[in-house]
This record gives C-alpha cells, structure tokens and sequence, in this order.
C-alpha cells in the first residue's frame, strides 16, 4: 500500500514550483527606450506675450502678511467696569486649518514605564511562539517518514498520534495567550488644574431719604469786587499803625504770639478735616453694621397687631451705652427740637449717699456705637432741656446746686456759663429746668403718699397735666380741680412719664420693675394697653422714658446708664380712620376735643358720688 501524502507538503512543493518558474520568465526591457531618450522642446501657446530682456528683468515685490482676511473687525463686548458695550481693538488673526488633540507621556513617568514594560512583554511573547512554532514544523518533517513507516506496520498506533497532536495544539495555544499585567487605572492621567465657578455679580441697593438740598446762587460785580480790596487795604493800614506804636520788645512778642496762632489754626483746621472724614467713614461702617435694625426702624410693621384686641408691642432697636458713664444713673433724658435723630443723656446719681461725678451724652441715631459729644463734669446732672431757637445750647442742672449752659458749636469741653456762690446758685439739687411760673407757686394739690418723680402737661390742652410718684401710681389732672381725673396703680413705683406728641390720649410710664406701660385713654381708659418688660428685672431699674417729636419711637433710660430705643407697633399709635367721601379733621383743636370729651365723662360721673 502507498505512503498517503500530507495536504500541507503538497502546498509546499506547489509553491516552490511557482516560484521557479517565476524567476525563470523575466521581461525584456530594451523595447521603447529610444522615444524617451530624445530631447524635449519647449511648447509656447500661441497666446503668450512677447517680453523684452527689461520687462524681464523687472522685479515686482508683493507683501505677505499674517493677518486673517476673514477675521470680524466689529466685534463689541460690554464693559462691567464702564457699564456700557465697547468696541474690540485687537482681533485674533490666526486661522486654524488642522487640529487633534493627544497626549504626551514622558518615558520616565510611572505611566511611560509600565507601557514599557508591557510592549516588552507582548514582544517577548511572541518571539517565544515564532521559535516554538519553527521547532514544531522541523519535528513533523522528522516525524513524517517514522509516522509513515509505522503506519504500514500496524494501524493500532494511529490514535496514539493523533491524541500526541491534540496534546501540542493545546500547548501551542496556551503559549500563545501570554498573562499581561492588569493595572489598576490603564491610562492613569490625572489633572491637577481645578475650575472654579465665578460668583455672579449682584446689585445690592437700598431705600432712603434722598438728602437735602439747596440752591445758592450770586453775581458778582466790579462794584462789590472793589469794595472787597478796599476793605483789605483797610485791615492792612490799621495792622501797620499798631505795629508803629509798639515797642520792639512788643513787636517781637506779638509776632511770636501771631506765630503761636496760626499754627494752632492750621493744626485745628487739619485735625477738624480729619475728625470730620472720620465722623462720615464711622457712621457709614455703622449704618453697614445696624442695617437689619435701620431696616426695622424705617419699614417694619408688627402684623399681629391685625388679630390682638386693641393691644400693641414695643420693638427693641438700638441700646446706647458708652464707659465713661459706668455705674451712673440716667438721670434726664431730652430730644433736640432740630435734629430728630439727636438726643441728650445726663447721668448721675440717685442715691444721696454715694453722690461723685456726672457726664452729659448727646447720642445720634445715625452712630448708635458711640456719642456725638461728651461733657464731664464734678458734679451728677439731675435736669437738662435744650434751647428751642437756638438747639446747640444744652443747660444742665447739677447735684451741688450749680447751673450749666454747653455750647455744642465751640470746640472746648467746658461749660460756656457756669452759675457760682457770686452769681447766686442754689444751695440743693436742681430737679427742674424751665423758665415757667419761675416766680412763685400757683396752687398746691395733695397728690401722693410718697415722693413725687415726675409731673409733665399735656402737650395739647394747656389745663391737663400728669404726675408720677414711688407710691406705685400715675394720676392725670385738670388744674382747675383738686381731685385727679384718671388714677392708675402700676404695682411698682414709678420712675418718669411722658406724653405723646402725635396724641393728647396717649402717655407712657417706666417702673422700677423694669416695664414700661403705654396708655391710650381713647381706647381704654382703665388699664394700658402695653405692658412690656424692657430691662431684665432684677438687674435694670428704668428711670426716665420720651417720646421722639417725628418717628413712633420712644427711649427708656435705666440705673446702670443704658439708653433703649424701642418702636411702636401700630396699635399704639392709632389715627382716626378715613370715612367714605369724608376729610379725616387733624390738628391741635381736634387732639384737645377728643380729650375734653374723655374729661367730660369723668366729671360727670365725680358729683353724683
């Protein structure tokens, strides 16, 4: 029987038979070589100019430059800083034909070695699987005559090779698939650039009154130009008289006094400059700091006032407090009658025992962290008022009898008047200061049982008035009648009354509990309509409370010389109500009707008992 031929040999010799034959048939290439080795001539078309050796010989020399012909030259932008659009000067000319974005791994980074290491590895691999597959091919050339031969002697051995062959098939795969190295991150790129979003731009604005403002205008003529030099002339001729009738000794004394003056002036005019900037900067980074409570002093309304039964809240604002009045009483409060933010403060002393020093306060509404002006004095302030026509004098009323008038325009910090033994000064406190019935006394009434605090008339009818006492009550009075008309029990003595000025019905009381008590007498007529503690009770005992002439705010003053700003909710500052096709009637006679008929009632009521 013949040996069987293997496919794989006949394919062998099929192709090294083909490629004999190939290298024995080969192309004769001499054929067409004459026509290209001939020499070219130039074609002219039948078009072309003739030029002469000078045209040439011309040169013409053409520019190139970078600019973008398609680049936009009206690009507009807006301007945050300016608040307007401009117009774009420099334009990008590049133009960008091509562009890919890769990455770049430098050889010695982490990254560049591990890609290393594994192209290593993939080359090494297979190299191994070249060499074991030539081993294979020379093994079955050796094999192929033995494998032949044995199977012409028995046909018992086929399997036997043919499990031989499966067994180095599945060691040739096995070889092929090398084990890679598995990473944990395969491109490990990390960026450390971090994009931020930018805060967008707010506007943050704010709701006051705009400032006052006036008009100044005035021409000058030659006339009024003139008479300006001669009076200079003039000023100038007196000077040198006066220095003619000194004496050298004289002359250099005033000279250094003259000296002396203008530089304090200058000096004066520097620091003013200064302490006025200062003043601006200090309420500006004030009105920053207090703007919640600007806000609640300027628009907040207490809602709730809608569903309580005709009674109102005080809302704390600002608390006034300064150390060079620690452990001083307030002792007399007083509103400028001008300037409607500015208030004055006096401390002192109320205990007889322990009296020492005073300090007069004029606070701003518009700085609450620190007084505009500040007074000492040798002796406690019991009294201050303000001059109506003239609101930069301050008198003030001490403990040891003295009385003392502060001008508010003048620099220094002393008293401009001061009363003396010489001048006739009183010999005990003074509580009061007011020019009113300055002579003697007009009546006397038997109010209280203990000290009387305050007594205070009623700002529209010029026959009612009000007096507080420490015997815990408040009595309202007509001047014409020994009894009181209205009398309240507070519970606890009373330190200060006052009464509205939007309102004749309406007055407010401080206890030295703490509290204070806003009465409405058109409302109700028996107990106040807001009671509210403003102080910590077992601390804090209120002395003095006022009214401001303008806004619905009040100021409560207490022992350890604290001043509280606090307004009124709605409820206790009740204006008549608009009727339909009706004018609501305003003014002082109405204000003094609505109180006569309260005080009518009364005394209807006092003969029949």
């Amino acid at each position: 029987m013949a040996p069987k031929q293997l496919p794989g040999r006949q394919s062998i010799t099929v192709s090294r038979g083909a490629r004999k034959r190939d290298e024995d048939s080969g192309t004769e290439v001499g054929e067409g070589t004459d026509e290209w080795a001939q020499s070219k001539t130039t074609v002219r078309p039948p078009d072309q100019l003739e030029l002469t050796e000078a045209e040439l010989k011309e040169e013409f020399t053409r520019i190139l430059t970078a600019n973008n012909p398609h680049a936009p030259q009206n690009i507009v932008r807006y301007s945050f800083k300016e608040g307007t659009y401009k117009l774009i000067g420099f334009v990008n000319q590049m133009a960008i034909h091509y562009s890919q974005v890769g990455n770049l791994i430098p050889k010695d980074s982490d990254e560049g070695r591990r890609q290393h290491y594994r192209d290593e590895l993939v080359a090494g691999s297979q190299e191994s699987v070249k060499v074991v597959v030539s081993e294979t091919e020379l093994l079955e050339e050796e094999e192929g005559p033995k494998e032949a031969e044995a199977e012409t002697g028995s046909q018992t051995d086929v399997p036997a090779a043919e499990a031989a062959e499966k067994v180095a098939e599945e060691d040739l795969i096995t070889l092929k698939q090398p084990k890679e190295q598995k990473l944990t991150n395969q491109f490990n790129f990390s960026e450390r650039a971090s994009q931020t979003l930018n805060n967008p731009l707010r506007d943050r604005e704010c709701q006051m009154e705009p400032p006052p403002r006036t008009n100044f205008s005035a021409t000058a003529n030659q006339w009024e130009i003139y008479d300006a030099y001669v009076e200079e002339l003039e000023k100038q001729e007196k000077t040198k008289e006066k220095e003619k009738t000194k004496t050298p000794v004289a002359k250099k004394m005033g000279k250094m006094a003259m000296r002396k003056t203008t530089s304090m002036e200058s000096q004066s005019d520097d620091i003013t400059k200064v302490t006025q900037a200062a003043k601006i900067v200090e309420r500006m980074v004030n009105q920053n700091t207090y703007d919640d409570i600007a806000q609640d002093f300027k628009y907040y309304e207490d809602a709730a006032d809608e569903y309580r039964d005709q009674e109102g809240t005080l809302l704390p604002l600002w608390k006034f407090q300064n150390d060079k009045a620690k452990r001083l009483a307030v002792t007399a409060l007083c509103w400028n009658p001008k300037y409607n933010d500015l208030f004055a403060v006096g401390h002192g002393s109320y205990d007889f025992t322990k009296q020492s020093r005073g300090v007069l306060l004029l606070y701003s509404m518009k700085n609450p962290s620190f007084p505009e002006y500040i007074f000492s004095s040798d002796s406690g302030i019991m009294c201050l008022d303000m001059h109506v026509d003239h609101p930069y004098l301050v008198v003030v009323g001490h403990y040891d009898g003295n009385v003392a008038i502060y001008n508010l325009k003048k620099p220094h910090f002393q008293p401009a008047f001061r009363s003396s033994a010489k001048s006739g000064k009183h010999t005990d406190p003074v509580w009061q200061c007011s020019k009113s019935y300055s002579s003697q006394f007009l009546d006397t009434y038997d109010a209280h049982n203990m000290a009387v605090d305050a007594v205070s008339w009623n700002p529209y009818h010029t026959k009612v008035f009000m007096s507080c006492s420490s015997d815990w009550t408040v009595k309202i009075w007509d001047h014409t009648i020994k009894t009181p008309m209205f009398i309240y029990d507070l519970n606890s003595a009373v330190g200060d009354v006052a009464w509205a000025p939007y309102s004749s019905t309406v007055f407010a009381a401080v206890t030295t509990d703490g509290k204070t008590h806003v009465f409405d007498l058109s409302v109700n007529k028996y107990e106040a309509i807001c009671n509210q503690p403003v102080v910590a009770k077992k601390k804090n005992k209120i002395t003095h409370v006022q009214f401001n002439p303008i806004h619905p705010i009040i100021i409560v003053g207490d022992d350890r010389g604290h001043v509280t700003c606090l307004k009124l909710s709605p409820n206790l500052r009740k204006m008549p109500k608009e009727k339909k096709g009706q004018e609501v009637q305003k003014g002082p006679a109405v204000e003094i009707a609505k109180l006569d008929k309260l005080l009518n009632l009364v005394r209807e009521v006092k003969p029949k008992t």
